[in-house]
């Protein structure tokens, strides 16, 4: 089916069809979702060749995968998936083993330089992430899952980290516990440093101190959640409560706590952060766990969906969105003993 006849069905002008499927902000939502469903049912693709030869794009989108956050990476990109199968355009996944700033910045240059995509996708900024400085220099279209708080221009989708770990670490204060510890993500990035502000935060507003003694920073995985929550619970002044930065995270610590006798939810709280994956579901847990939720497969679909529009032409300056998280109270958080 041509353009012209798939246009005609639809009672669009070609032109109009093509931006929907291209993502063009100026095309309404309702407008670019018709087009995409009808797109589906009636079989059509556009000539894939003919459309980057007219364009000069690729057709690929570039995300980097590095060695940890396996589990979460695939989640994301299901959902930028969930968006671009009628956006003909491709995910072209790049494996990343840097072990240093440079290494990584070179990555990122080597695949901007192939000309084999036409944006970037960031995940886990820094608070002055290199990254953002060379892609601008290079002047491609690049999206941030995160935020940071360099000078330079960036569109960017976050959700709100330190509200999030915040209104945990209240929950837990408002049902008596004082002894905290906190199981955080990688040092340096901006989430965690903003999940930091908000444990901290929330232990301020009661005219408390965070103990600095019982926050770590690690990977998000079951086995450093274990070996953190281990060492926490084998100590005189043991915590009575554990803030997870994960569900991976809380896994762990639903092990430790166990090996050493006690109960989740009765003799040691724990709250994490959820991030919705469909094998791995936090009121499947027992106890059941309580959460701050936000799903990574949705980040991925907007994440998508706002690459499409980067490309298009919208200015990055005027993407900048920032997620609410909900808080969800389960079975695993009680006062403590």
């Amino acid at each position: 089916m041509k353009l012209r006849e798939f246009a005609k069905q639809l009672g669009l002008s070609p032109t109009t069809v093509s931006r929907a499927l291209s993502g063009y902000p100026e095309v309404s939502e309702a407008t670019r979702a018709r087009v995409a469903s009808e797109a589906m049912r009636l079989g059509y693709r556009p000539d894939i060749n003919a459309v980057r030869l007219k364009t000069g794009r690729a057709g690929a989108i570039g995300v980097m995968m590095g060695r940890s956050g396996e589990i979460h990476f695939a989640e994301f990109v299901s959902g930028m998936a969930q968006r671009l199968e009628t956006a003909d355009t491709d995910i072209l996944i790049t494996p990343i083993t840097a072990h240093n700033d440079d290494d990584e910045i070179q990555a990122y240059r080597r695949l901007v330089e192939s000309r084999r995509v036409d944006a970037v996708i960031i995940h886990s900024p820094r608070p002055q992430d290199p990254r953002i400085e060379m892609l601008n220099s290079l002047g491609v279209p690049f999206l941030v899952h995160g935020r940071s708080e360099t000078e330079h221009v960036h569109a960017w989708l976050d959700i709100d980290n330190e509200g999030a770990v915040r209104r945990s670490t209240e929950h837990l204060l408002d049902l008596g516990h004082r002894r905290i510890a906190m199981i955080n993500g990688l040092r340096g990035k901006t989430y965690s440093i903003h999940r930091e502000q908000g444990f901290r935060i929330a232990h301020q507003e009661r005219g408390l101190i965070a103990d600095p003694n019982m926050m770590v920073c690690d990977k998000f995985s079951d086995e450093s959640g274990f070996r953190h929550a281990r060492s926490f619970l084998e100590r005189a002044n043991a915590p009575t409560a554990i803030v997870a930065g994960s569900t991976m995270t809380a896994l762990g610590v639903y092990r430790a706590i166990r090996s050493l006798g006690m109960t989740v939810g009765r003799d040691v709280s724990v709250i994490a952060h959820d991030d919705v994956f469909p094998y791995l579901t936090a009121e499947n847990m027992v106890p059941s766990l309580s959460t701050t939720r936000s799903s990574m497969r949705a980040a991925g679909t907007r994440c998508a969906e706002l690459t499409l529009q980067l490309i298009a032409g919208r200015a990055a300056d005027e993407i900048h969105e920032l997620w609410p998280v909900e808080l969800i109270l389960r079975e695993s958080t009680a006062a403590p003993r």
